[in-house]
């Protein structure tokens, strides 16, 4: 799952994506509203967690710019405000949940959790193709029964690929889904992984379930 912090504070920022990261997502920073405006209308993200305060460009203006759009990307919005009154702004403008600073850690987890499973209507927190299953919340993986170990990428790239399922993605579409918006990928590094991961889930006594569709992409099912 990959999204998008936009905060200035280079601190909260930071702390944010390194915890994210370690629970297994991809995560963009921006530290400035304009630069966020930016990725946020540019780039492909399932979940966006935007401070209001911020310079250049505010919160607020980002959250009603991409509603405006018509995307239904869900935002979490970091607020100083605890009134009634701004929460409900806050809702009304297009935000799907906020957090008042400071926050725990552990519940912006929760918030994301939650907002995660809304679009995909997900059997709780459980990804499920045939035999495959994958545990979005302990990030366990299994085939018929048995476990299987993951690297954090192929973790991330076996999600995109399962809450998918059934369509075919591009390079393209993997690479802005599964890795940084910044990071350098060379031509055949898609190539890479997928084979990764056909090694541990397509077994020889299993049937396959990722196919290459030749000249398009990739398909789970």
């Amino acid at each position: 799952m990959k999204l998008l912090v936009i905060e200035d504070d280079h601190t909260i920022a930071n702390s944010i994506k390194k915890g994210l990261e370690q629970e297994s997502y991809v995560c963009d920073v921006a530290y400035d509203g304009e630069s966020g405006l930016d990725l946020a209308l540019s780039a492909d993200y399932e979940l966006i967690i935007l401070d209001l305060m911020l310079p250049k460009v505010t919160g607020t203006s980002i959250c009603r710019a991409v509603r405006d759009e018509k995307s239904t990307v869900p935002i979490i919005a970091l607020t100083a405000k605890d009134a009634i009154r701004d929460k409900v702004e806050l809702l009304n403008m297009g935000a799907d949940d906020y957090l008042t600073k400071p926050f725990a850690f552990e519940e912006l987890l929760a918030r994301i959790r939650a907002l995660a499973r809304r679009p995909q209507q997900l059997n709780g927190e459980t990804l499920r193709l045939q035999d495959l299953i994958l545990n979005t919340h302990t990030y366990q993986v299994s085939r018929a029964g048995q476990s299987i170990q993951l690297s954090s990428r192929e973790y991330s790239l076996l999600e995109y690929l399962l809450r998918h399922a059934g369509q075919t993605l591009t390079k393209d579409q993997i690479i802005r889904h599964v890795w940084n918006y910044d990071t350098d990928i060379l031509p055949n590094t898609v190539e890479v992984y997928i084979r990764y991961l056909r090694n541990k889930i397509d077994t020889s006594n299993s049937k396959p379930l990722i196919h290459t569709v030749r000249g398009f992409g990739y398909r789970l099912g």
